[in-house]
């Protein structure tokens, strides 16, 4: 895909951070939208952010009812007469030890970080197949390239997520079907994920937003960028932000003995 002018993109999780930003970018670059979200208000607040004569519609969309995204599939494809590019972005957030997280928090978090990108893959994939130039971008994280205290969770949903799509790229090569696929690795970005985290019963959830705020090194408007840069060069692994690229660069060269790193940098930001 060399080019976005009037492509279908669609974006889950478009309401705010990333998803917001990557609808606009999108829509710069003349794609027609559908955005979707479980926030209607936030939806309706990027569309208007994002006008500018591009053909758009807000759908209302829980990415952790399966039977909702396929029939979401059929109804833009129906809406749009054909799908291009899927970015499956949204995604929530857990602060909590393996100890403490409930069976609820836990699968509220598989549900939508990890089903919500498998049902959302699934559901689009034979569409973007039928457009015969088509794209999928799973969001991860780079909690899906290392493990961290107290993401037990998002870590789970996050590596599954990197797995699911680097397995999906492969067999679209092996057989030889026109659709890319694309695994975004972000680091800190300054959105609202944070602000919207569940935590567990004992974290001081203040601090932890807090010191996710200082951490946050990349604006959702520079994430979108790279984003739309990866796709058009067709990266594999897409890597947003310099501490993105540093972690990376760190499991590369220590393997699991980065460990120990992530170990005295948690007992100092994440156990307080």
């Amino acid at each position: 895909m060399k080019d976005l002018n009037n492509k279908v993109a669609v974006v889950t999780g478009a309401g705010s951070g990333i998803g917001r930003a990557l609808a606009c970018e999108l829509a710069a670059r003349g794609c027609r939208l559908a955005l979707s979200d479980v926030n209607e208000a936030g939806l309706a607040e990027t569309i208007a952010a994002c006008a500018n004569g591009t053909e758009a519609k807000s759908y209302r969309l829980d990415v952790s009812d399966r039977d909702a995204i396929y029939a979401h599939a059929e109804q833009v494809r129906a809406d749009f007469g054909e799908i291009n590019l899927v970015i499956n972005n949204a995604g929530v957030a857990l602060s909590a030890s393996v100890r403490e997280m409930t069976d609820d928090d836990f699968k509220w978090v598989m549900d939508i970080d990890f089903w919500g990108v498998a049902h959302g893959t699934r559901a689009f994939l034979p569409h973007l197949i039928a457009s015969g130039d088509g794209h999928v971008v799973n969001i991860s994280s780079v909690f899906g390239l290392i493990g961290v205290p107290k993401q037990s969770a998002y870590n789970a949903a996050k590596f599954a997520v990197r797995g699911f799509t680097e397995s999906l790229r492969q067999e679209m090569k092996l057989e030889n079907q026109p659709v890319q696929i694309s695994c975004v690795h972000p680091g800190g970005i300054r959105t609202n994920i944070a602000n919207s985290a569940r935590m567990g019963k004992s974290e001081n959830a203040a601090a932890q937003r807090k010191g996710f705020d200082k951490l946050a090194m990349t604006s959702p408007e520079k994430a979108a960028e790279i984003i739309i840069k990866g796709i058009l060069k067709n990266e594999s692994r897409i890597l947003v932000g310099p501490d993105a690229w540093g972690i990376d660069a760190i499991n590369r060269l220590l393997g699991s003995a980065y460990q120990p790193l992530v170990e005295r940098f948690s007992k100092k930001n994440l156990y307080i």
